[in-house]
């Protein structure tokens, strides 16, 4: 595996704000050091509060202790233990916590940003799955997130006040796409094979909502990739028994055709936003790479603090090698969370542990330059402002 990327993603925000104060003739061409809020769209790996206040998930394990334990002290939706990778994000660059939309309930709740994602929501909308009999978990898709945020810019004003926020703002799309895969792969038993159709579809509803921000005057947008599927305690323990001993990466031992449609899926979403960039040349689309990130809390667990079976859930009722059971989930009867929640990269087999989430938020300000494309944003001069954006949240 390779190592942790170097180049910074925050470097790369930089340079981009300064490109695009140039090209759209904001703040003189200078250098946008910081942003005032953020936006953000995906699923349960960002939600903050959404799925509460939905009805299929306002009392799922979320809700529940032992979830929020770590540093709430109480449920509050987050599907961790503690904070997650957008709450890590928000506090480095020293901005508000975005308003979670549902939690919502006048403009003022939204000018200091927005969390639009909903746990256990999908890229493609309902009809796509319920037309090939399956069911996702909700019925929140990335149209929804994107009808709420219409919403929001109406609440918010003039175009012309619109236009002011959203180009200060910093936008998060995804992590998305998790979601319409495990619906695929686990509701019918779709061989990976065939749910790999699923991918440019995937795809193309990410690309529909970076071109929908940038057309409300974003200037700055990350996309985190896909994480590594076939490094989930949960489907590594559905397809216990039925995978060869050959499927296994020796390394990470995770399952390599779970990952295969997870390198399928950051391939296809690069190459869209190698496009956007060319479309949009004063707009800086960043790509995240939490694939390399979790893979190397994985490979090299003592490296980064955590014990030597980062394959296992802390929280749950399963045992064995990845302690997951989907009859015995965290917050259930019978189920307990481990002692040391911050040697675990896993929280409950699904979703990771604020400790991963913290590694995982250093890695996207760290970037990915050792793999990044030609004309990815990669380039700036603003390494102090980078480091204290890191020790905000103790990456050094």
């Amino acid at each position: 595996m390779a190592p942790l990327p170097r180049l910074l993603l925050a470097v790369a925000l930089l340079h981009a704000a300064a490109a695009s104060a140039a090209t759209d003739g904001g703040e003189g061409g200078r250098r946008r050091a910081r942003y005032d809020r953020v936006f953000s769209f995906g699923d349960s790996l960002t939600d903050t509060g959404n799925a509460l206040h939905l009805s299929p998930t306002g009392t799922g394990p979320a809700s529940r202790p032992p979830y929020g334990e770590t540093f709430f002290h109480r449920p509050t939706g987050r599907a961790s233990d503690g904070r997650l990778v957008v709450d890590f994000i928000v506090e480095a660059l020293g901005v508000p916590h975005p308003t979670p939309y549902l939690a919502g309930k006048a403009a003022a709740d939204f000018r200091r940003g927005v969390n639009f994602a909903v746990g256990g929501a999908t890229a493609l909308d309902l009809h796509f799955f319920e037309s090939r009999g399956l069911t996702p978990f909700v019925p929140v898709s990335l149209d929804n997130q994107t009808s709420w945020f219409k919403n929001v810019l109406h609440l918010l004003g003039s175009v012309e006040e619109q236009r002011k926020i959203t180009s200060t703002s910093l936008f998060l799309v995804g992590e998305i796409g998790v979601n319409d895969y495990f619906v695929s792969a686990l509701g019918r038993n779709r061989t990976v094979g065939e749910v790999k159709t699923f991918v440019p579809r995937v795809v193309a509803a990410v690309r529909s909502v970076i071109t929908d921000v940038i057309a409300a005057g974003a200037r700055t947008v990350v996309v985190p990739g896909m994480i590594p599927l076939g490094c989930e305690p949960q489907l590594l323990a559905h397809y216990k028994g039925g995978a060869g001993a050959g499927e296994y990466d020796p390394e990470s031992g995770c399952l390599t055709r779970l990952n295969d449609l997870a390198e399928l899926h950051n391939r296809e979403l690069r190459r869209m936003l190698s496009g956007l960039r060319r479309a949009h040349p004063g707009k800086a689309v960043v790509y995240a790479d939490l694939y390399r990130a979790v893979t190397n809390l994985v490979v090299s667990p003592a490296k980064y603090g955590f014990r030597s079976r980062p394959l296992a859930a802390c929280c749950g009722g399963g045992g064995g090698a990845y302690n997951f059971d989907d009859a015995a989930f965290c917050g259930a009867a019978g189920t307990a969370a481990c002692a040391a929640p911050s040697e675990y990269v896993s929280w409950d087999g699904v979703h990771f542990t604020e400790a991963a989430n913290r590694r995982i938020a250093c890695a996207v300000f760290e970037g990915s330059h050792s793999h990044g494309a030609a004309d990815e944003p990669v380039l700036s001069n603003s390494w102090a402002t980078t480091e204290a954006w890191r020790r905000r949240i103790g990456c050094v």
